[in-house]
């Protein structure tokens, strides 16, 4: 922790799960508005939420398997770390622009950089790439796989709550850099447990296999 944190911490007291007021399919945001649960901000923080518990997965199966492969401790330190840079985003996300504190949790231009040195020292470790890859070799990379796809599906929906409300254009930056971490990160860690890459070959398709149709 900073000696002077840029964010304000939380300040909640949750005694209550449930209120009954969301029955009506509205919700409220962070800054009080009450609009319909499938409005596009609302639909971009959800999937950043969903995106975040898969995060949690995939950094628990990281630290489990360290013993096997010392550096996929650093990997999940620093997956731990995009799950807090993700509930900042989903907290600026769930703010209307005009009622966002000065202080409040937010993604910025050194959440970015900090992705892009990781992935820069993540493809140092990387072979060429002489195919696309699929989603397997181990379960830590398959779960990252995942976390790529529901990343980009985040960023698809940001472009398009982007076009009809002001969204700080360092969001996507920020979930674009992201989807291309999970990316190296899901090779590096099949080179890490010395497992092979899954490459995708078209002629392993049952259509292939018999001849064509």
């Amino acid at each position: 922790m900073t000696e002077n944190p840029p964010f304000e911490e939380p300040r909640l007291a949750l005694n209550r799960i449930y209120t009954k007021t969301g029955d009506a399919g509205e919700t409220l945001l962070a800054s009080g508005e009450r609009v319909p649960k499938d409005a596009p901000r609302i639909e971009c923080y959800g999937t950043v939420d969903e995106l975040n518990a898969f995060v949690g997965a995939a950094a628990l199966t990281a630290s489990e398997t360290a013993q096997r492969a010392p550096a996929l401790g650093e990997l999940a330190r620093t997956l731990r770390r995009v799950q807090h840079e993700l509930f900042n985003l989903g907290s600026i996300l769930a703010t209307s622009p005009e009622h966002v504190h000065p202080k409040q949790a937010r993604i910025t231009d050194a959440d970015v950089q900090a992705l892009e040195r990781d992935i820069d020292r993540a493809t140092a470790l990387l072979a060429p790439l002489r195919s696309f890859v699929l989603p397997g070799g181990s379960r830590l990379s398959v779960e990252l796989h995942i976390c790529r796809t529901v990343c980009r599906r985040a960023e698809r929906l940001l472009v398009t709550a982007a076009r009809q409300e002001r969204i700080d254009p360092v969001n996507l930056r920020y979930l674009n850099r992201l989807s291309d971490a999970f990316f190296v990160w899901s090779r590096l860690a099949n080179v890490q447990l010395g497992v092979e890459e899954v490459l995708w070959s078209p002629n392993e398709s049952a259509s292939a296999r018999r001849g064509g149709a």
